[in-house]
C-alpha cells in the first residue's frame, strides 16, 4: 500500500505557482533557474553558508580526521511506505559517513529534473530532505539543478555528498579490521528497505503494510564508538544485503564468518514476502540498520548500548570471525546444517535506492 501524499500542504510563492511542472528553463541558468533556487531550495534548505549562493561554500570542520563520500540515488517510486527518495538521498550519505566513525556535518545535493516532473512532487521530496536534514543534525550547504528532456529521467535523480569529521582519539574504523575472535551483531530486522520498495512497485498487498527503515545512523554509531578501539568494523548493508556486507568485510579482512541462521532477525511479513518473491531476505537492501564486528569482550556491553537506542532496539548477536577459510561466510541452519552464503552476483532488486 502505497504512502498517502500531502501535495497541497506544499506552498511555493509566486511565479513558481505559474508552473505547476518543471520546464528545461529550469535547469538553463538564468530566471527560471533563479526562482526555482530561491523560491524553492533555499526556503526548505537555507542556512548561512547556502544562502551565500556562491560558486563554493566555506565551512569550518572540529579537530579530527576528515570523512568524505558520495552517492546517487535513483530509487523507483520517488515516494514508498516509510520514506522517499529524499530521506534516502540525505540519509544514505549520512550512513557511509558514520559508518567510517565520523560525525556528519555537511552535505551537497545535485537534482537532475526531468521535465515535466510536478512542481508539488518536487516541493514536496524537497521538504522531506531538509527534515530528514534536521534529523540527521547536517547542513545542506551546496547544490545544484540540472533538467533533461522529457523521457530521460525518469522523474528525478538525486546525487549527494558529504563530510564528516572522525572525533580525534576515535580509533580506525573499517572493513579490513576484523579479527578471529569478534562477534558479528546486527542493529535490527533485515530486508525492510528493499521489500518495502518491491511491494509499492509490484502492486503487492500484505496484512500489514511494511515500511522501509530508512533513517539516520549517525548517533547510533557514535553511542558504540569510543576511543579504546574494541569496534573494529562498521557498515551499513544496503545493496547486497547483510550477504554482501559480510562477504565484502570477510574478503577484505582475509577470515571467514559463521552466522547463527536463527539469531538474524527478520520480520515475519518481510519473511513472508521474500518467499512470495523468491528472495533471500540476506540480500535484500536495507537503508536504517549496521553490521558492528567488535571485540568479542565488548560484544555484551555494544549490544547493550545499541538496544538502548531507539534505531537499535533489535540489535542481536549473529555469528563470530573464524581465522580459517579465508574470504567465506557460511550460516548455521536451524536443522544443524552449514551453507555457505554467496557474494550476490548481481542487483537482485534494482532501483531501490
Amino acid at each position: 500500500m502505497a504512502e498517502t501524499l500531502d501535495f497541497e500542504s506544499w506552498t511555493c510563492p509566486l511565479p513558481l505557482r505559474d508552473y505547476p511542472r518543471v520546464v528545461l528553463g529550469h535547469g538553463g541558468g538564468g530566471k527560471l533557474s533563479e526562482e526555482i533556487v530561491e523560491h524553492l531550495f533555499v526556503p526548505a534548505f537555507g542556512n548561512p553558508t547556502l544562502n551565500a549562493l556562491g560558486d563554493a561554500s566555506l565551512v569550518e570542520l572540529p579537530p579530527g580526521h576528515v570523512a568524505m563520500t558520495t552517492d546517487s540515488f535513483v530509487v523507483r517510486p520517488l515516494f514508498f511506505p516509510g520514506g522517499s527518495i529524499g530521506e534516502l538521498a540525505v540519509n544514505g550519505t549520512v550512513n557511509d559517513l558514520a559508518m567510517a566513525g565520523a560525525v556528519p556535518q555537511f552535505l551537497t545535493a545535485g537534482f537532475i529534473i526531468e521535465e515535466g516532473l510536478e512542481m508539488a512532487t518536487l516541493g514536496a521530496i524537497v521538504q522531506r530532505m531538509a527534515a530528514a536534514a534536521k534529523r540527521a543534525d547536517v547542513q545542506i550547504v551546496a547544490g545544484d539543478t540540472k533538467v533533461v528532456e522529457r523521457g530521460h529521467g525518469d522523474g528525478l535523480y538525486i546525487n549527494t555528498s558529504g563530510v564528516g569529521v572522525v572525533p580525534a582519539g576515535v580509533a580506525r574504523i573499517g572493513p579490513d579490521r576484523a579479527r578471529p575472535g569478534d562477534k558479528v551483531i546486527v542493529s535490527g530486522t533485515i530486508g525492510d528497505h528493499g521489500i518495502a520498495v518491491m511491494s509499492v512497485r509490484e502492486g503487492l498487498e500484505f496484512e500489514t503494510v511494511i515500511e522501509s527503515d530508512c533513517a539516520p545512523l549517525g548517533t547510533l554509531a557514535q553511542s558504540i564508538v569510543d576511543n579504546t578501539g574494541r569496534v573494529h568494523v562498521l557498515r551499513d548493508p544496503t545493496r547486497g544485503g547483510l550477504a554482501a556486507t559480510l562477504n565484502e568485510v570477510a574478503r577484505q579482512s582475509k577470515v571467514s564468518i559463521i552466522v547463527e541462521d536463527r539469531q538474524v532477525p527478520v520480520k515475519p511479513q518481510v519473511q513472508a514476502a521474500c518467499e512470495l518473491m523468491g528472495l533471500d531476505p540476506w540480500h535484500v537492501a536495507n537503508e536504517g540498520k549496521l553490521v558492528a564486528i567488535v571485540a568479542p569482550e565488548a560484544a555484551d556491553e555494544v549490544l547493550a548500548w545499541l538496544r538502548a537506542h531507539e534505531l537499535g532496539r533489535d540489535a542481536a548477536i549473529i555469528g563470530e570471525v573464524r581465522a580459517d577459510r579465508a574470504g567465506m561466510v557460511a550460516t548455521r541452519t536451524a536443522i544443524g546444517a552449514t551453507r555457505v552464503v554467496p557474494l550476490p552476483l548481481g542487483e537482485l532488486l534494482p532501483r531501490i535506492c
